[in-house]
């Protein structure tokens, strides 16, 4: 073999080799190739996987945004229900006397109409000085206020009211201050008739027997009076005889009222139309009436249970009362009896007004005790005996002025319960 031969063998064994060192090189490319497309696969596959849990928990955090905000909703609702639902007055002013809260029942009972939020409390108030003072006195001494009695004065009614008054602390609102009040008149109410029922108990038994032994004595002078002739006398003694009989006799009326008032009464109760009994009692007292004189019953009334015969003497008494407070003024009587029913405060109320001169105010507190009286020829015991009978029932009697002028007596009984 030649020269050549030795080179071309030599030649291609260097082609060969560098065949080999490409495949090789070639290899490794595509091996590296393949890996990195594997790791970007599994790069995507983890960059998807986190994609998808960012955004389960950002839907997460929306659910339960939107949960707590329905919570929140629901409890702002219920607040605001039970605001509205207590049956209690409530009212929160703060540190400027501005309201923020008065609920509807408040409301009620202080005949307010409109709902004052952002008013100012004394300006709202003015109805109820004695209210607007307790939630003054919390706001400047910061101290609770508990369970205070007021008298409200301002409204249709007066009434009474027991009060709370706190300030508001660990809040948004400092200074701020929370009142609460309830109406206590029914209790009160019912407390002073209470009071009356015993104070007219031991009346009765105090006077009922010194009454009866002093009716005794009358009768016994009346007696002997009526047993003397007066023509038998001479004749400058004989109007003595007939003074001496006259005031007997109205003495012994007196009496004869004063033990019917004293007395205990034994009541028949029973079902009883007031609107019957009122015109029965004007109707039997028509012989005795003056001429001209109109008695009128109208309006609703109601049946209540009570004793007949004892209710018909109250608006006989109070007819009665009427008509002769007309005649010392010069005016035809005219009454009225007027009926209305509240089912709201369970009450039949019925008043008597008159066109007479009317009772002055400064005795209408003194009209219902024994004896007082502010005609010359009265004795004093027709409204007494009015209000021992409407207090036996559970009611009220009070006096004021009709819109004629004259008298007006209002009588309260409570509705039956069903």
């Amino acid at each position: 073999m030649n020269q050549y031969g030795f080179a071309f063998l030599g030649l291609t064994a260097l082609i060969a080799f560098l065949v080999a060192l490409l495949t090789f090189a070639l290899l490794r490319f595509a091996t590296a190739a393949k890996q990195a497309r594997g790791k970007a696969r599994r790069a995507g596959t983890e960059t998807a996987l986190l994609s998808a849990a960012f955004q389960d928990a950002v839907i997460n955090l929306k659910a339960q945004e939107r949960a707590m905000s329905d919570r929140a909703a629901a409890s702002e609702q219920l607040n605001a229900q039970i605001v509205d639902s207590l049956t209690a007055g409530l009212v929160v002013v703060d540190k400027t006397g501005e309201i923020e809260i008065f609920n509807p029942a408040g409301r009620r009972m202080l005949e307010i109409a409109t709902d004052p939020i952002g008013d100012d409390y004394r300006t709202v108030l003015l109805a109820a000085p004695a209210l607007v003072s307790v939630i003054g006195e919390c706001l400047a001494s910061t101290q609770p206020i508990i369970r205070r009695s007021i008298e409200v004065t301002g409204t249709t009614r007066p009434s009474y009211f027991g009060v709370t008054v706190s300030p508001l602390t660990g809040t948004s609102r400092p200074g701020a201050a929370i009142c609460l009040f309830s109406d206590l008149t029914g209790i009160m109410e019912l407390e002073e008739q209470l009071r009356l029922k015993d104070a007219l108990a031991r009346l009765g038994e105090l006077t009922a027997g010194i009454a009866h032994e002093f009716r005794n004595g009358l009768a016994t002078i009346h007696g002997y009076g009526r047993l003397i002739d007066p023509q038998a006398l001479p004749a400058q003694y004989q109007p003595y005889m007939e003074g001496i009989r006259q005031e007997a006799e109205a003495l012994g009326k007196v009496v004869t009222n004063f033990l019917k008032f004293a007395r205990p009464e034994q009541l028949t109760f029973a079902p009883v139309d007031l609107e019957q009994i009122a015109r029965r009692a004007a109707d039997d007292l028509q012989h005795e009436l003056p001429m001209g004189t109109r008695v009128t019953v109208q309006g609703p009334f109601e049946v209540i249970q009570g004793d007949e015969v004892l209710l018909r003497q109250v608006f006989g008494n109070l007819v009665r009362n009427a008509v002769e407070a007309c005649g010392p003024a010069g005016r035809v009587p005219n009454v009225m009896i007027h009926g209305s029913v509240s089912p709201t405060t369970g009450m039949c109320r019925v008043s008597v007004d008159d066109n007479g001169p009317g009772i002055p105010e400064s005795a209408r507190e003194r009209v219902f005790q024994p004896f007082f009286t502010t005609r010359a020829h009265g004795t004093g015991l027709g409204l007494a005996i009015v209000q021992k009978v409407v207090v036996m029932h559970n009611g009220r009697v009070t006096v004021g002025a009709s819109a004629s002028g004259g008298a007006s007596v209002q009588l309260s009984f409570p509705l039956p319960t069903t």
